[in-house]
């Protein structure tokens, strides 16, 4: 099979056809300033010199850079072009740094927690509050523990330097297009080709400057991580020294700085001086990750969804291809200050997991590894665990479950609603929550914080973090209370006895939450209204209770089936994508909803496109069996969708889909509306043909050349589309990157959790012939794609061997 499948991909690369390869933001506890002033990040730039030396390094007869290794297909052709310069996530020469602060703090017996060290300078605002951030309660009793807490950088100077970077990129736009008046072009002749600063349009197919990269909430977070140690010591007050050191950067993935933690704060208790914090920041911001590529959104989506270990692997290897070129670029005409170490030719291994990037930062003499996650999910902060935060409030739920106090917006499923989702109705309904964890470790009570923003983004919606205290204490309430919506972690028991500051507690030693009886109530709404007067809700089932045995929302079903992937050891990976489903699932119900009640959704942008049928299908949104339904469903879920409208994660989620849609490769088909359609509804034949035809058309229309006159009708549908909605939205320019990222549109709509391609394959049965010759030609272009062959090497035997069954019958009647 293996050997047809390779004569398939020669034929088609020698085919005649060219191959297809906000809101207002909350006064946080604490800000800072750059950690560089403007003067240092100009002489910075000026240098540009790498951050390390030593890019990760094999053995010579190791250096392979098989692309297509662990499979046996030939390397993927439809992928964009390898002229394009493929860029780092973090650049060599960027000007930030990986670590912004390190602060060493103390508890002084007199004084309290006392802040020792700050480096690379002082950071503004209240020092005291930071060193008692530093040092949670009851931190004396423990030999070690650990704490997370957020920051918000002040970024004025960071950014005056984008915005310049910005106007550039602008300026040289406008010189592609032809369209530079006299200033610019003198500006452009000043700025020079040097000074471009890894900005030109990437694999991505997007400029540097996308709107991706944005937080439209506001300044960046800086992440804290904390470590405290206590030393027993007979000779001080109280019989023991307690000191704490952090680190603040600006990843979200900053449990990679465990190890360099443990290590530094053991040095400092030998060395207390700031001498041992610099050899710390200096060997943290020294770490290279300039390998590691940058990927697009929906690359990274297809990523994550995926436990293929190889997944992108081409874009490692041409990371590399682009570092030897440097490198002997170097060689050929080195520096006058070069070593002979430097001038010695490199070796470079292709990651073993291509979800994670691994590194090492030199500390004293000791290598430390170091994996940085490729791909990061919003909402995703440090390393936590879905499954422990599940099994904690599942266990005691399933074998004494004790009934919830009703609320619409909570007990979704009545009284005994499941924990779980009585926790994500109250995130999606922002409301207040605290972890409490009385006689626990902080970092235990910090890591179900971030769990439960995780949870509840599903790598999707956003809104969480930001207003997220993984660790806070009585000391900071009133601030805390200020806060709409916080999701706090606390040790304190006194939080427990005071139910007007939350709205629901979530007790981790005993497993159990509980509803405020000081909650707010929740006014009728025009959702409710609407559907009390179809009848389809009533009295009962507007104050949540509902009958135990029934199961409107598919909550229950959910956990059931969630708990027994959990128990069979699927794995964190798979509990996440879960999860991800979810939220997906109920966002598309809550556009459904918006469009019955209110007559238009803001969660669902270019309808007017995805109806006009341009690829002779039409439809958009969730599928539901029937009518009936798809009532119920949505009368079940109008109280959580209610609540959620008025949040900002609704907001935030509304603002990045417009930002989106103008970036979707193909909007005149709505993939994820008619693969439901396959997975769900019983088709005719013809309709069945219609939606295979529209996904062949799709993708290979998108590879045509640009000036292309064979999609005449294509064209008049979406110009029809347009002037419908009377708007004027710039089209993609066909070619292989367009049909690259079409078919990454469709595969994120059938991630491997989702069946894969089996629906889409089922089209190599369909008694008409031309339908099964064109699911032919859109798997040939999957298997070409660098993530599609991932998705073919999963799809079972049955349907490999009907396509190549079908694809005889083509070469047979000479097409």
């Amino acid at each position: 099979m293996d050997t047809l499948m390779a004569e398939v991909v020669a034929q088609r690369m020698n085919a005649s056809v060219p191959a297809h390869p906000g809101l207002q933001h909350e006064a946080s506890f604490t800000s800072f300033p750059p950690s560089r002033s403007p003067s240092s990040i100009s002489t910075r730039n000026d240098n540009k010199k790498g951050r390390s030396p030593q890019p990760p390094m094999l053995r010579e007869d190791e250096g392979s850079l098989n692309s297509s290794r662990n499979s046996s297909l030939p390397p993927p052709t439809g992928k964009p072009k390898s002229s394009v310069r493929l860029r780092s996530q973090y650049p060599a020469d960027s000007l930030e740094n990986h670590v912004e602060y390190i602060l060493v703090a103390s508890f002084d017996i007199d004084r309290g927690s006392v802040m020792e060290h700050q480096y690379p300078g002082p950071i503004s605002g209240d020092e005291t509050m930071l060193a008692e951030l530093m040092l949670p309660d009851q931190a004396h009793v423990r030999s070690q523990d650990w704490t997370i807490f957020f920051l918000h950088k002040d970024t004025s100077a960071d950014e005056e330097e984008r915005e310049t970077r910005r106007e550039r990129r602008r300026k040289r736009r406008r010189r592609k297009e032809g369209r530079e008046d006299a200033d610019d072009a003198t500006a452009g002749a000043e700025e020079g080709d040097g000074d471009d600063d890894g900005d030109e349009t990437t694999d991505d197919g997007l400029s540097d400057d996308s709107d991706e990269d944005i937080d439209t909430d506001g300044p960046p977070l800086v992440y804290v991580l904390n470590l405290v140690n206590t030393k027993q010591d007979n000779t001080v007050k109280r019989g023991a020294i307690v000191k704490a050191m952090a680190i603040c950067t600006r990843h979200s993935f900053l449990h990679i700085y465990k190890p360099l933690l443990l290590l530094a704060l053991e040095e400092y208790f030998r060395a207390p001086v700031l001498e041992t914090l610099a050899s710390l920041y200096n060997a943290l911001n020294a770490m290279d990750l300039s390998l590691l590529p940058k990927l697009s959104m929906m690359e990274q989506y297809v990523l994550q969804a995926s436990d293929s270990k190889d997944m992108f692997i081409e874009k490692f290897d041409k990371m590399i291809r682009q570092r030897k070129a440097k490198d002997a670029a170097r060689a050929s005409d080195p520096p006058e200050t070069a070593s002979i170490s430097d001038l010695k030719p490199k070796t470079y291994a292709s990651p073993r997991d291509t979800h994670e990037f691994e590194s090492k930062v030199n500390y004293n003499g000791i290598p430390v590894p170091i994996k940085v996650p490729t791909a990061l999910s919003p909402e995703t902060v440090g390393d936590f665990s879905l499954i422990k935060l599940i099994q904690t409030f599942s266990t005691p739920h399933s074998t004494q479950p004790q009934p919830f106090a009703l609320h619409p917006h909570l007990t979704t499923s009545g009284a005994y609603t499941h924990p779980i989702i009585v926790l994500v109705n109250a995130l999606l309904t922002q409301k207040r929550i605290i972890f409490l964890g009385h006689n626990r470790p902080s970092g235990e009570v910090a890591e179900a914080v971030l769990a439960a923003c995780a949870l509840a983004s599903g790598g999707l919606l956003r809104g969480f973090v930001r207003y997220a205290f993984p660790y806070t204490d009585l000391t900071k309430i009133d601030d805390l209370l200020k806060v709409p919506g916080f999701i706090a972690g606390v040790t304190n028991p006194a939080f427990a006895h005071k139910p007007e500051w939350w709205d629901l507690l979530c007790d981790l030693p005993t497993g159990r939450m509980k509803i405020s009886h000081r909650i707010e109530s929740v006014p009728v709404s025009d959702g409710v209204h609407f559907f009390q007067q179809n009848g389809i809700l009533n009295g009962a089932g507007s104050q949540g209770g509902v009958d135990a045995k029934i199961d409107p929302t598919g909550d229950t079903h959910f956990m059931e089936t969630l708990l027994q992937s959990i128990a069979n050891r699927h794995g964190e990976n798979a509990i996440r994508a879960r999860w991800r489903s979810w939220v997906l699932k109920f966002t598309r119900i809550a556009s459904a909803f918006e469009e019955t009640v209110y007559g238009a959704s803001a969660l669902y942008i270019g309808s007017h496109e995805t109806d006009v049928g341009a690829y002779g299908v039409s439809g958009h949104g969730f599928v539901w069996p029937d009518e009936a339904s798809r009532m119920r469903e949505l009368a079940a879920n109008v109280y959580r969708i209610e609540g959620w409208r008025t949040t900002r994660s609704y907001y935030s989620f509304v603002q990045d889909l417009a930002r989106r849609w103008d970036k979707r490769p193909v909007r005149g088909i709505d993939f994820h509306h008619q693969h439901d359609r396959l997975r769900c509804l019983r088709l005719s034949h013809d309709q069945s043909a219609a939606i295979y035809l529209a996904f062949a058309r799709a993708v290979e229309e998108a590879g045509l050349p640009p000036n292309s006159t064979s999609d005449t009708d294509l064209a008049a549908s979406l110009e029809r589309s347009l002037t419908l909605s009377g708007e004027s939205a710039p089209q993609r320019e066909r070619g292989e990157q367009l049909q690259y990222d079409t078919i990454l549109q469709l595969l994120i709509v059938v991630p491997e959790s989702n069946s894969g391609l089996f629906y889409i394959a089922l089209g190599l049965f369909h008694p008409r012939q031309d339908v099964r010759i064109a699911v032919v030609g859109l798997l040939e272009r999957i298997v070409e794609h660098a993530a599609g062959r991932h998705f073919w090497a999963t799809l079972g035997r049955f349907a490999k061997l009907a396509f190549f069954r079908v694809k005889r019958e083509e070469v047979g009647l000479g097409r």
